[in-house]
């Protein structure tokens, strides 16, 4: 399978998504830049692997990048909480729709860099918005 991208903006004012996505094989190009950047986080940027729920990985393997630097602790679990389970949303969505047609998703690599704002304030919008960004993004992708 060929590198696919992805994006989507969904939702208005401070809890709005913008999400972008790549996904790839796991053996190649996006498995490399997958594996980097979860072994090079910065301060501000914590990648990680999203889960559907505690110590459920999604499939394909998802790593979260937040685009905004985290500064204050609601800044941040609205990204690692609320932005976190509507990205998983997204992911279910677009694997349960057919999105990633016949790939075995055991090989696939998905990277979902995150903007959440700042000033945002409401987790159930952040998450609605983030679940529906990373589901259009992916769709965009043409990944079939």
């Amino acid at each position: 399978m060929k590198s696919e991208y992805g994006e989507a903006f969904v939702g208005e004012g401070v809890n709005a998504a913008h999400i972008n996505t790549v996904l790839g094989n796991r053996e190649g190009a996006v498995g490399t830049a997958w594996a980097t950047g979860l072994a090079t986080p910065s301060a501000g940027h914590t990648r990680f692997v999203a889960v559907a729920a505690p110590n459920q990985p999604l499939q394909p393997m998802t790593l979260f990048v937040n685009k905004a630097t985290i500064e204050t602790e609601r800044h941040g679990e609205l990204t690692w909480g609320a932005a976190q389970s509507g990205v998983s949303r997204g992911v279910q969505k677009a694997r349960d729709n057919g999105v990633f047609g016949t790939n075995d998703l055991h090989e696939l690599a998905l990277i979902v860099a995150v903007w959440v704002n700042p000033l945002a304030n409401d987790a159930a919008q952040v998450e609605e918005n983030n679940a529906e960004a990373t589901y259009l993004a992916l769709k965009s992708g043409n990944y079939l």
